[in-house]
Order: structure tokens, then C-alpha cells, then sequence
């Protein structure tokens, strides 16, 4: 909806747009030195200049989205192989916990430190995984079992714990934030550039053709085709947008990650509840 009512808004200012920016232009001192200085200034040259402004503005635009996109993508595709790793390391350390703990003391401890470490951590795609990695060793629940279930000689419960971790740092390792803010207002930056060429661009033409510089001279099909661009334009940053969104965007991988850990909470559920 965004990306539609700018292509809208767009076709409906640029001729306003364009009337307005070759106004200023052309406003000079009325004498023939300064009407001679404002022909020159909106002649051929200044057409050529400003084409080739739009097409180093594109250039670097484009390049900046594409690398943009390409390393978002690859970073959420990252997060996706995590993910799945971790949640199959959970669910062999709750079945081996129950294996060896059923019928200890320690066992409905132990199944509480899984559920915190599920509802916490696993699932907690919108915290800070710096915050997550830095927490303390009393407050880590996988730290907890560790030493319920491994204490003297380390069994297989160690083991995968151990797993767990391993894939769990893989995980808070591919959620972690590595586009700053600054890099995204950059791109908005050279969109503007890139948008404001465009109205400059018919005002450099219609003077250079002898136009009389009025809102009714500029052609309908150019306020279109600059109402398209701007669509595409704002459709493809939202999109960069979906991909650094933590939780609740078209790309992310919170309904992924809940349709996973069901089975998990389930079976947790009724390990706690004696079943």
C-alpha cells in the first residue's frame, strides 16, 4: 500500500514538480546578459549533464540495493539452517534427559530449565543476541543442566548440551544485526537523488525544445512513468525493509520457528505433567 500511493503521488506532482524547478532555473535578473545566462544554463549541455547525473546516481543506487538485498537474504537464509540445527539439538537433548533423569529428583528441574531455555531463548528471534550471549552463567539454563546432569564424569547429556550450544551460537550469530541504521538512510539518500533528477531532467528539456515551462506543457505519459519508478523504487527498499525486520515481516522466520518448537513444547508439556 506505501509503494502504490507513491507511484500515485509522484504521477500527480511531477509536472508540478517539473514547472516548479525550471521556474527557478530560468529566474534571473531581466536584462539580455541575464536571460542569455539562463537559455545557456538550460540548453543541451545542461540536458547532457543531468543524464549522466542520473545514470551515475542509478549505478551507485543500484549497486548498494543489490549487495543490500543479496547479503540480507544470505544472512536470513543463515538463520533458517541455525534454527532448524538447534531445534533438532533440543529435541535429542529433552529426549536423552528423559532417558537418564526419569524417576530422579533432579528430572522435573531439569525439564523446567528446557522450557525456560525454549521460551526464553530459542524463540526470542527479536532480542538482542549480544544481550543473549552476555548473560551470565547462573542465569543460563543450559549452563543449569549441565551441571545437574554432569557432574563427576560428563555423559551424553554433556555432549549434547555441548551440541546445543554450538548450534545456539550459531543461531545468535545469524540474527545478529550487521546492517546499521545509517546504511539504510544512505540508500533513501540516493533514491532522493535519484527521484529528483527526473523532474530536473524534463525541465532541462522542455527549455532546451522552447517549451513555455508551465504545469499544462508537461506531458502525462512522464508523470506515469516517474509515478512506475517511484512504485518500484519504494516497493524494492521495503523489501530490504522485510528482510531486517526481526519479527513479523513476509521474510522472517518467526511462523517458520513456532511451527517448529509445537512438536517440542508439546512433548515438554506432558514430560512435565507426568505423561
Amino acid at each position: 500500500l506505501p509503494s502504490v500511493a507513491a507511484g500515485l503521488v509522484s504521477a500527480r506532482i511531477f509536472p508540478i514538480l517539473t514547472a516548479r524547478i525550471g521556474g527557478v532555473l530560468l529566474s534571473g535578473p531581466a536584462t539580455a546578459a541575464g536571460s542569455a545566462a539562463s537559455a545557456a544554463m538550460m540548453g543541451p549541455d545542461a540536458t547532457s549533464y543531468v543524464e549522466q547525473f542520473l545514470s551515475v546516481a542509478g549505478l551507485l543506487f543500484g549497486l548498494l540495493l543489490g549487495q543490500t538485498y543479496g547479503f540480507l537474504y544470505a544472512q536470513q537464509e543463515s538463520v533458517y539452517y541455525a534454527l532448524f540445527e538447534e531445534v533438532t539439538e533440543a529435541k535429542s537433548l529433552l529426549e536423552q534427559v528423559s532417558l537418564t533423569c526419569r524417576g530422579r529428583a533432579m528430572f522435573p528441574r531439569v525439564l523446567e530449565q528446557i522450557d525456560k531455555y525454549v521460551e526464553e531463548d530459542l524463540t526470542r528471534v527479536d532480542a538482542d543476541p549480544a544481550v543473549l550471549l552476555s548473560a551470565r552463567p547462573a542465569d543460563d539454563p543450559l549452563e543449569a543442566i549441565m551441571y545437574m546432569t554432569s557432574v563427576g564424569v560428563p555423559g551424553t547429556v554433556y555432549q549434547t548440551v555441548k551440541s546445543l550450544r554450538t548450534a545456539r551460537a550459531r543461531r545468535l550469530g545469524a540474527l545478529q544485526r550487521k546492517v546499521p541504521p545509517v546504511h539504510m538512510v544512505l540508500l533513501w539518500a540516493l533514491a532522493l537523488c535519484v527521484m529528483m533528477g527526473f523532474p530536473l531532467l524534463g525541465a532541462c528539456r522542455l527549455a532546451s525544445d522552447g517549451v513555455c515551462l508551465g504545469v499544462g506543457s508537461v506531458r502525462s505519459v512522464e508523470g506515469v512513468l516517474f509515478g512506475v519508478m517511484a512504485f518500484a523504487i519504494v516497493m524494492t527498499k521495503r523489501v530490504v525493509g522485510e528482510l531486517l525486520r526481526p519479527r513479523g515481516g513476509a521474510y522472517n522466520v518467526d511462523t517458520t520457528l513456532g511451527v517448529m518448537v509445537r512438536g517440542l513444547k508439546r512433548e515438554l508439556k506432558q514430560r512435565m505433567c507426568g505423561g
